[in-house]
């Protein structure tokens, strides 16, 4: 099950986000944040 999240982020974050998602990679911000937390965890963990 998938729980909402707010967030605060830097202007130009949102706007490298915002371009990748227009480059069609990611579907939209959820789908972009939720990858970039799952890759994250993967680095953090050793995986």
């Amino acid at each position: 099950m998938k729980q909402k999240l707010s967030i605060t982020i830097d202007e130009e974050a949102v706007f490298d986000i915002l371009k990748t998602i227009e480059s069609g990679r990611f579907r939209n911000k959820s789908h972009f944040v939720e990858y970039a937390v799952k890759k994250l965890l993967e680095e953090e963990n050793g995986r």
